[in-house]
């Protein structure tokens, strides 16, 4: 895809230390996260931290298995959305996946939403 598609570089190297390749990656617009890792939530905003521009969108599919495989997928879902608020990412709207692929989701949402300005009238 990458030969084809000039805006994608694939990077081999661990999602969970994006120091190691920030000096090949600038500001993205958006970032779409999907790694079998029990900490993708955190994963995410890592990156987000280092790539993603302000008020940019991300989209993260969550696999309840691979996060906690005791729990509900329900409730790793839910789980997973408060970590990303807890990291300045701003979750809109979560979709579970399950006609599809079972304990399955996926969420979008923006990075750092700057404040509304309050206008004088």
């Amino acid at each position: 895809m990458a030969k084809k598609r000039t805006n994608i570089m694939p990077i081999i190297e661990d999602a969970r230390h994006p120091s190691k390749y920030r000096m090949l990656v600038g500001i993205v617009d958006v970032i779409f996260s999907d790694v079998a890792q029990p900490d993708q939530a955190r994963i995410l905003a890592l990156n987000a931290a280092y790539f993603l521009k302000t008020g940019g969108p991300f989209v993260l599919s969550i696999k309840a298995n691979c996060i906690d495989s005791t729990m509900p997928a329900g409730k790793v879902y839910d789980s997973e959305v408060d970590r990303l608020r807890a990291d300045l990412l701003k979750p809109a709207e979560m979709v579970a996946l399950d006609r599809f692929k079972r304990d399955r989701a996926c969420v979008v949402g923006s990075y750092r939403v700057p404040k509304k300005q309050k206008t004088s009238a």
